[in-house]
């Protein structure tokens, strides 16, 4: 039988699920605290999801926006880093079930992030693929590729523009950024890779449910990066929903139809609860509702930070916090000084959100960004945005291999190696397989 093989310890024992923004600063804010660490992850690194993107459009590769999570916490001695899935929790033993076996806790934290959330549409959810980990944003590359490959073999341009026909369902940030990718690769890349195939046959959708995109935004951001998306050649579809996708055809709720084999999901997200965890406390977008300390109701040793979190005490956000790295990162320190209060039986501190802005880029030159209420676009936002994402990532080699990239990128319009790792599937399905999702 697998054991975790985990030392034991007279201190105190904090096991953290997930190895993320919050997951990492929680930790690492506990380095000089008198406990013992236990971190969980089902992979060995921290991904930097913001520039999953740019991984999936070959504008990166996927170990520049990853980082060991054990060389994140090489010199933390009171941290012991175990690969594992979770399975469950029995919260009445103080014992975490895992693929590696049973773990006991003092303090549980669950920071395990979110998924891609089809709404309940499985046909959607088995044709569509969402973007929430590295495996798949490489999966989309190598199915991009193969789609520009494909299409050199067919000389009928009806056959051709369902393969070259790319559809962002969601106008987020992630949308925002996929579309403004993929409408780059249609301007600077196609050209020179495939000068035979006419750039017409390809097409860049932005389809948004709500009535405008970066809803979370200021209105005048918004009509700002409608705007630019269209100058770009991105057809924006806002109060537009996609009611079925077969894996060929989109049908939208206008009744359009538009013939596609890649329809690329970024309209939601949802929280993956574990099992054991009483259900009144789970919400039906699968986040766990939490107090203002980020205790989960009725206990008082277990809490949730992070996209899984859902705190609704503040009146700002009645809703729940949105689920960005910002909110996970000051959640995770937070409790770290909670965790240390409540060791010393002393009153802790509830959690207070300090919104440090938000911003999306649209391509070359082209950002936007709202700062403490200042409102920044064009080229000093795509500046921001770069100088922002660059600082954020973990990792010294990490920085250094991403400016190089964007640098090269700049000067030459070129971008990343355009290679198929592993030929990628037919069509979305058997991608999915592939992946396993």
């Amino acid at each position: 039988m697998i054991q975790p093989n985990i030392p034991e310890s007279a201190q105190p024992r904090v096991v953290i699920v997930g190895g993320g923004f919050g997951g990492i600063n929680l930790a690492k804010q506990l380095k000089h605290a008198p406990v013992q660490v236990i971190l969980l992850d089902r992979n060995n690194y921290h991904l930097f999801q913001p520039l999953l993107y740019q991984v999936s459009t070959a504008g990166l590769e996927p170990d520049s926006i990853a980082f060991p999570l054990r060389g994140i916490f090489s010199k933390q001695k009171n941290l012991v880093f175990r690969m594992a899935e979770v399975t469950g929790v029995r919260t009445a033993d103080n014992i975490l079930e895992t693929g590696i076996g049973e773990i006991r806790y003092d303090y549980l934290v669950f920071a395990t992030g979110s998924n891609t959330n089809f709404f309940g549409n499985k046909e959607i959810e088995q044709h569509a693929i969402g973007m929430k980990s590295l495996i798949e944003a490489v999966q989309i590359r190598n199915y991009v590729v193969k789609q520009f490959e494909e299409s050199l073999l067919l000389k009928d341009p009806e056959e051709i523009k369902p393969k070259l026909n790319f559809i962002m369902v969601g106008g987020g940030p992630t949308g925002v950024e996929l579309a403004g990718a993929f409408a780059e690769l249609r301007k600077y890349i196609m050209p020179k890779d495939y000068p035979t195939l006419p750039q017409s046959l390809m097409e860049v959708y932005l389809i948004e449910a709500g009535p405008r995109v970066l809803a979370s935004f200021s209105e005048k951001t918004s009509e700002h990066t409608m705007k630019a998306l269209q100058e770009v050649g991105v057809k924006v579809l806002v109060n537009t929903g996609v009611k079925e996708y077969d894996g060929n055809t989109a049908t939208l709720s206008t009744g359009e139809k538009i013939q596609s084999q890649s329809l690329l999901w970024s309209a939601g997200v949802k929280g993956v609860p574990v099992a054991g965890l009483p259900q009144d406390i789970i919400l039906p977008n699968g986040r766990i509702l939490v107090n203002e300390f980020n205790q989960l109701k009725g206990f008082n040793n277990i809490f949730a930070i992070g996209d899984i979190a859902q705190m609704t005490n503040d009146p700002r956000f009645p809703k729940g916090y949105p689920m960005v790295a910002q909110v996970a990162i000051q959640q995770g320190k937070n409790l770290a000084h909670n965790l240390r209060l409540m060791m010393e039986n002393k009153t802790m501190k509830g959690f207070y959100y300090k919104d440090l802005g938000s911003m999306a880029t649209i391509g070359r030159n082209r950002a936007v960004a709202e700062i403490f209420n200042t409102r920044l676009s064009g080229y000093i936002a795509w500046m921001v945005w770069m100088v922002v994402h660059l600082m954020s990532l973990l990792g010294f080699r990490n920085k250094l291999v991403v400016f190089i990239n964007w640098f090269y990128r700049y000067f030459t319009f070129d971008r990343g190696t355009r290679i198929i790792i592993k030929r990628g599937a037919a069509n979305i399905v058997k991608l999915r397989q592939t992946i396993g999702s």
